[in-house]
């Protein structure tokens, strides 16, 4: 996360026709219609809170969704404030707290913190070789943002990367789902498009094309499709205190195991 200025000035046109210096918040636009705040210095909570108020009016205005506030542990004064106007704690480390405010009178769709932050791309893959879109996760993705109901076959694929969602580890699995129904009800607010497509549709993409991480991801998909390759399948076990899990492997080879 970059950082950014507690506050600017910016003029604003007054009823009277006259210019009045109003104190806004200036922050960093994510890349999800959000807004991130870091307040560097010290302020009384009297001055600040008109100050977000204002602002907090403006990004309404703006459509802004998500607003999140870092605020470091000098400045503890603003977090009950802070809350007060309608913020909630989403995560903390040893030198600040984050909080988070969602504007829009809409399902609150932001993600909630982990040591981790898992994302999922499922692959609905039909008879018919048509093909889109996402394990328990997955299934519920899918109903949510499609409308589909699946059941989950296997992983095909997954990817880690670091520093990303607020420093934290980012895991991305690519999951394949079996349909149990076809007619398509995309959720607007989260999806943009959803169509059935083939494999070889879908590989062509030029977003595809342009990223090496979904280029792999499109010939894995092509080559499962084919198939020629084989992901990781669930198997339901039980801890010694009877906790249900799943245990993801490659089953192709499983007749070889023992006592099983």
């Amino acid at each position: 996360m970059s950082s950014t200025s507690s506050v600017s000035m910016k003029e604003q046109m007054v009823p009277e026709n006259e210019v009045e210096q109003v104190r806004l918040l200036n922050g960093i636009e994510d890349s999800y219609e959000g807004i991130i705040i870091e307040i560097k210095e010290y302020m009384d909570s009297h001055i600040f809170i008109p100050i977000l108020r204002a602002s907090i009016s403006q990004w309404k205005q703006q459509g802004k969704k998500g607003v999140w506030i870092k605020l470091p542990i000098e400045v503890s004064n603003l977090i009950n404030p802070v809350v007060q106007e309608g913020f909630r704690y989403h995560h903390a480390e040893p030198d600040y707290l984050m909080l988070v405010n969602w504007l829009p009178n809409t399902p609150d769709t932001l993600p909630a913190n982990a040591s981790h932050r898992v994302g999922i791309g499922a692959f609905v893959v039909n008879n018919n070789r048509e093909g889109e879109d996402i394990c328990e996760a997955a299934i519920r993705e899918v109903k949510e943002e499609t409308g589909i109901e699946a059941e989950f076959v296997e992983i095909l694929a997954f990817r880690q990367s670091h520093c990303s969602f607020f420093g934290k580890s980012d895991l991305f699995f690519v999951c394949m789902l079996r349909p149990h129904s076809f007619d398509i009800h995309k959720q607007d607010s989260e999806v943009e498009a959803a169509q059935w497509m083939s494999i070889e549709d879908y590989a062509n993409q030029p977003y595809n094309k342009e990223h090496q991480l979904f280029q792999y991801v499109a010939e894995v998909c092509k080559t499962k499709s084919e198939g020629d390759y084989v992901g990781f399948s669930t198997v339901p076990i039980a801890t010694a205190s009877n906790k249900k899990m799943y245990l993801y492997f490659n089953n192709q080879d499983f007749s070889k195991f023992q006592n099983f």
